[in-house]
């Protein structure tokens, strides 16, 4: 039975951290047993909901926008708004549009109409992160989309699935703006917005797919990590994202679902200056580092202990070949390391200081550097530490993660905290961003993990979760590793 949610006026008696934050927002006056889902947010809107920045994964969580391409559990490309597509030459791509699909302002998806917003999300500045560093071109043709590319690209059917490239109508890019209000094609229609506090979506009744079960959501931006447990708590909310590990213990363990992330927590090791120049003390640093008491002691059991760099939240992962010919560790005689790390995500700075002692009893000296991340990380990417604690997301926006292991290990690597420039990584690096979709380039990116794991560059230490909350009332809400889904057409109150 859906519990009774309190009213507006009296939220913020119920849990005063909501204070600063908002609440949830009301349909009408009457008591809200009305089968509209509420919903806490962890982050507020940075953009105004814009679907060209990461706020498009609110839309994208709320089933409010879609994109031409979705994603099946293991990343392979499915349909969409696009029914299906072809690769006519390595560098073109053509995408057959929906037929009868209706945007929330009454307006038809068109081929015109969707390459319209492909075009529009390619000229903007700055660009959607999913196409940096790539250039396309769009074309409608009849009832199809033609999308080219500079160079050769696998993965335009995935970049394509990322929410940042959602279909919105045309009357969405008016004003010199994106909005999503009233734009979008997905089963609830984003009706209004206030601000950073909240957001209210109605059922859509007009969608072209399975229709809604449920009448609404309403959506509030809760940053603190004990107002949204509270918020569960109490049931002022239905399903909330992300509650701490710390408040887990206070929360029914039924109403707790623990979703394995594609975040992995890494030890970031410098290989071009510095005493981890020599292999032998990486090799001695991997074997002083005690996973499972990082998982039991700082994450209160609620990770994974990692065996490479892509862990649960990516089943195939788990396919990896044994690892052999592990180089051996030197003792590191008193060998002196900087061990930095940031304080923006609350487990790493106590991790630096359990791998401090791990170090230390392994024959290093270790002096910790700790900071906020917008002041440690050029000096992070300059190579001003000797080991580096990150937890770094392995699945970008495209659902690859040959992208991420190109970013932070290749010679030429944007994201090289390690300072790796090894001609057997690059190789296998290159060989798995060109490999076909699918189990070749599955098995090619394993391939490109082993490479680096044989470096000793990066050391995997574990896989993050996140812990969703949902009421006793709630069915079917969407546990995504990737982020992309929350509510969808069949999630509902009981």
């Amino acid at each position: 039975m859906h519990l009774h949610k309190t009213p507006p006026g009296a939220c913020l008696a119920v849990a005063a951290a909501l204070a600063a934050t908002g609440c949830f927002p009301a349909g009408d006056d009457t008591a809200a047993d009305d089968g509209r889902i509420s919903v806490a947010m962890m982050q507020p809107p940075r953009s105004a909901l814009s679907p060209l920045t990461d706020d498009a994964f609110k839309l994208s969580r709320w089933s409010t926008a879609e994109t031409l391409v979705t994603l099946d559990e293991v990343g392979d490309p499915q349909p969409g708004l696009a029914t299906e597509w072809t690769r006519t030459d390595p560098t073109t791509w053509t995408f057959t549009i929906r037929e009868g699909v209706e945007f929330h302002d009454g307006t038809e998806l068109t081929a015109d109409v969707a390459a319209h917003a492909l075009e529009y999300a390619a000229q903007a500045s700055p660009k959607p992160r999913i196409l940096d560093g790539v250039e396309i071109g769009v074309e409608a043709r009849g009832d199809t989309v033609t999308v080219t590319t500079a160079e050769e690209d696998p993965l335009v059917p995935q970049r394509l699935s990322s929410p940042q490239l959602s279909i919105l109508a045309e009357s969405a890019y008016e004003g010199g703006s994106v909005s999503p209000v009233g734009t979008g094609t997905g089963p609830f229609e984003l009706v209004e917005v206030t601000g950073t506090t909240a957001a209210r979506l109605d059922r859509f009744d007009g969608y072209w797919g399975e229709p809604a079960l449920a009448p609404g959501i309403d959506v509030a931006f809760v940053p603190d990590g004990t107002a949204r447990a509270a918020a569960l708590r109490t049931g002022e909310a239905d399903i909330v994202e992300s509650v701490p590990t710390s408040q887990a213990a206070l929360l029914e363990e039924d109403t707790l679902t623990e979703v394995p992330m594609p975040r992995t927590n890494t030890l970031y090791l410098n290989t071009e200056e510095g005493p981890f120049t020599d292999p032998g003390l990486r090799a001695a640093a991997r074997e002083a580092i005690d996973r499972e008491s990082l998982v039991e002691g700082v994450y209160e059991g609620r990770a994974d202990v990692a065996e490479g760099l892509l862990g649960p939240a990516l089943p195939w992962a788990a396919e990896r070949p044994a690892r052999t010919g592990a180089t051996e560790a030197q003792d590191p005689d008193g060998a002196s390391v900087t061990l930095a790390t940031f304080t923006d995500r609350a487990e790493l700075p106590e991790v630096a200081t359990v791998l401090e002692q791990q170090l230390e009893d392994a024959g290093f000296e270790v002096e910790q550097v700790v900071r906020e991340y917008a002041n440690i990380e050029e000096d992070a990417l300059s190579g001003e530490f000797d080991a580096f604690i990150l937890s770094r997301a392995t699945v970008l926006d495209s659902g690859d993660p040959a992208a991420y292991m190109t970013s932070d290990f290749s010679c030429d690597g944007s994201f090289n905290i390690a300072q790796l420039c090894d001609e057997g990584v690059d190789a296998a690096l290159e060989a798995a961003e060109l490999a076909p979709t699918g189990e070749e380039r599955r098995a090619a990116i394993l391939e490109a993990e082993a490479a680096v794991l044989a470096t000793d560059a990066a050391i995997p230490m574990l896989h993050e979760r996140v812990i969703q909350g949902d009421a006793a009332g709630v069915v079917d809400s969407a546990k995504d590793p990737r982020e992309r889904l929350l509510v969808t057409s069949r999630t509902r109150l009981d």
